[in-house]
């Protein structure tokens, strides 16, 4: 299923399950109640929008979540682009739609 996600997974997935997806996907580590990811959610929403291939899954993060700390995020939003089990490009908490940058640039390029 493509598109923004509206909300965070129930249960996150395994790493060797977003490893092994083959079509472009977007990580988005947070948690429903930090104000980083709320404030975030209009430029994540424009770009997931650019590029209706692209999957979107928000996972909620926190201390003992195994997803998270195998993409070693410290803070949140962290964003993560992956492809077949490479990451791609990532951003660190952002407030605007040009902080998204590096990733449309990696989407742009295919």
């Amino acid at each position: 299923m493509s598109g923004y996600a509206t909300h965070y997974l129930d249960t996150e997935p395994a790493r060797a399950d977003v490893d092994a997806r083959a079509e472009t996907l977007l990580l988005e580590f947070g948690a429903p109640w930090c104000g980083h990811c709320q404030a975030a959610q209009p430029a994540i929403r424009a770009l997931v929008g650019e590029y209706p291939q692209l999957e979107h899954l928000r996972i909620e993060d926190g201390r003992g979540k195994p997803l998270g700390r195998s993409f070693r995020v410290k803070l949140w939003p962290t964003l993560v682009l992956m492809r077949g089990g490479e990451e791609l490009a990532r951003v660190v908490r952002p407030v605007s739609d040009a902080d998204l940058a590096p990733l449309r640039e990696v989407l742009a390029a295919g």
